[in-house]
């Protein structure tokens, strides 16, 4: 009987465990408060090129700070305002490095804006890191004038909530090599990072319990760099530390250089890889990471380094990866973006695109272009669609919603322009003819411009290596990038582990002008003798090209000439002009010499007279751009 009443206990126990609610599970590390804290951060927003400036808040173009602005970056939705801040030369002199009280009470007033605006706020050492670089040199003088600013910055704002968070150092480095990996440049960065830590946590008020922002080397996010950051915030055993690195995508793309001109496959492939190696070295261990800095080199130089629409989808995948990834983004914006004088966002495409990439994805194609060639059949054409979810719900021309079936059809995830629509949409004049937009059931809208366009023509020219540029009848096409390599072998000018040049910062398309102009940099990596160059446009042309170089002279030919045996045209002289007018495919690069100053079409006439005026304003233009870069090198971008 009483074995019987145990046996009946037992089932009776089991049926109430499987009926029963089974207790709370322990919350998982990624779970804390800190985590929930951090992914409230999103999205969030810098202030570049302000406080971390060389000189004063507006020496790197950028007007005053005001709470009009920030009260309006907190209505565009922004959660989170990162303050780049360079203090060494608002310090004095050992032994205490006294910090300037004015410019600690300006910091303090635009932080108190921001809060009681609703948002983070998140403060640092930021080019500062150029002197703490010389850490290893000096050692002893370095920590006692990092120590005393966070001494004073944590003891100014000791009394704030923990809203207002504190990041060591930005981009910490020792050296010029930003990819060098030394053991000695882990111990200093490790030290650094342990005394921060110790001098805020001992500073009284809210500051044993304030949010601290550690960095990896670089804050770049290679496995070997989150490692030994992980070891020092494991070392540290504080559950309020948080991790950074920045990311400006795959470096190819983001500069578009090595023939990278596209958001591809490799260039996605490097940013899952990144964010999965942060998720778990830091995040799935319980240890949150900020996205500190994101966008595309490029930007640096130029809105127009990437093609338009690749930066659309490299923007909208960073967008949602990040998101997977429980990271916030903090947006690098040094008055680029979002227009501090007008409260406008330039690129209004890319705007949309980031605020749906807070909750959710949008849909993209292969591309944003579709180019006709003159007097070829037309037909119907395909764009393959990237859907991300979402359904396909209209195509407009302008405000007219175009019919299915008859101006496009929809096969899957293929869009299909019919010959009919192009024949009504296309005239023949070049460049963009209409502009359609796709829409969807959710995200951004997707524009497709139809463009018309013909093989570009290169002309023949010469001139001194300073003002030597290369006449171009465009014809509605747009330049992608530039092979240059060496008749006898071997690729020409910089960065020699590429024949492809980079966007910008060696060569550009002016489109106002109709040539495309080469830098002091190009040059300045290009050997005497002969080089064949592969003009690569957008539609998918490819011209050649050759160039001779012996000291300063300069003689251009193009195929086309060579074979006519034509003459040779003079450096400035604007080439033939077209018939119909030429359109760029997308807003021209700003047409700006190598000093970044504007640029006119050079002299046309071929007389001595005239090559003697071209010489001298070449010796002009090669002084201002000396003194230009020179300042230039002294104001660099506050990223």
């Amino acid at each position: 009987m009483k074995n019987r009443y145990s046996f009946s206990l037992i089932l009776l126990l089991l049926a109430a465990a499987l009926v029963w609610p089974a207790p709370p599970a322990q919350a998982k590390e990624s779970e804390t408060p800190l985590q929930a804290y951090v992914e409230a951060l999103g999205p969030g927003w810098n202030l570049g090129n302000t406080f971390e400036a060389s000189e004063d808040e507006t020496s790197w173009g950028n007007p005053p700070v005001t709470k009009a602005f920030i009260d309006q970056l907190a209505a565009e939705g922004y959660k989170t305002i990162r303050l780049p801040i360079t203090w060494r030369h608002r310090m004095g002199d050992a032994p205490d490095y006294a910090i300037d009280p004015a410019f600690m009470a300006r910091i303090q007033e635009v932080v108190d804006w921001s809060l009681e605006a609703k948002m983070h706020v998140m403060i640092n050492l930021h080019h500062d890191s150029n002197w703490i670089m010389n850490m290893a040199s000096e050692h002893d003088e370095v920590m006692a004038r990092f120590n005393a600013a966070w001494t004073q910055i944590a003891g100014h704002f000791k009394a704030y909530p923990d809203t207002l968070m504190f990041e060591s150092v930005n981009e910490p480095r020792y050296s010029d090599d930003w990819s060098k990996d030394e053991r000695e440049y882990f111990t200093m960065l490790d030290e650094l990072n342990v005394s921060f830590h110790s001098i805020v946590r001992s500073s009284g008020g809210n500051n044993g319990k304030r949010p601290l922002v550690l960095s990896t080397l670089t804050a770049a996010p290679t496995e070997a760099r989150l490692l030994e950051l992980s070891k020092t915030i494991t070392k540290l055993q504080d559950k309020r530390l948080i991790a950074t690195f920045h990311y400006y995508g795959y470096y190819p793309f983001s500069v578009n250089t090595a023939g990278t001109t596209t958001f591809d496959d490799t260039a996605r492939q490097d940013l899952i890889q990144a964010f999965d190696r942060a998720y778990d070295i830091f995040t799935s261990k319980g240890i949150p990471v900020i996205i500190g800095e994101y966008g595309l080199l490029g930007f640096d130089k130029s809105l127009e380094t990437v093609q338009h629409g690749e930066i659309l989808k490299f923007f909208e995948y960073i967008g949602y990866y990040a998101r997977e990834k429980k990271m916030p983004l903090l947006l690098w914006d040094n008055g680029q973006h979002f227009d501090r004088r007008t409260f406008k966002w330039v690129d209004e495409e890319l705007h949309q695109v980031m605020v749906q990439g807070w909750k959710g994805r949008s849909s993209n194609a292969q591309s944003d272009s579709v180019y006709i060639k003159k007097g070829s059949l037309l037909q119907d054409t395909v764009l393959e669609l990237n859907m991300n979810g979402n359904i396909f719900r209209e195509l407009l021309s302008g405000d007219k919603v175009l019919t299915e079936g008859t101006d496009f059809r929809l096969e899957g995830e293929k869009l299909i322009l019919t010959s009919a629509l192009l024949e009504r949409l296309l005239t023949e004049e070049y460049g963009v003819n209409a502009v359609l937009t796709a829409k969807f059931s959710s995200g951004a809208d997707w524009p497709i411009k139809l463009i018309r366009y013909d093989t570009p023509v290169l002309r023949s020219s010469q001139g001194p290596q300073g003002i030597y540029s290369l006449p171009v009848l465009f014809n509605g096409d747009s330049l992608a990038t530039l092979e240059a390599v060496y008749t006898g072998g071997g690729n020409a000018g910089p960065d020699e582990w590429t024949p492809y040049k980079e966007y910008i910062r060696h060569f550009y398309p002016d489109y106002k002008t109709g040539e495309i102009k080469f830098t002091d940099d190009f040059w300045s990596g290009v050997k005497d003798g002969e080089m064949q160059l592969r003009m690569h446009f957008r539609s998918g042309e490819i011209v050649p090209y050759t160039i001779t170089k012996e000291g300063f002279s300069i003689i251009g030919v193009s195929a086309e000439d060579a074979s006519a045996e034509e003459p040779v045209q003079k450096a400035g002289q604007p080439a033939e002009a077209p018939e119909l007018s030429t359109e760029p495919e997308e807003s021209a690069v700003p047409a700006l010499s190598p000093a970044g100053e504007e640029a006119g079409p050079g002299p046309g006439s071929g007389s001595r007279q005239t090559l003697l005026i071209v010489l001298i304003s070449g010796l002009v233009v090669l002084a201002a751009a000396g003194i230009y870069w020179r300042t230039k090198a002294n104001r660099k971008s506050g990223r």
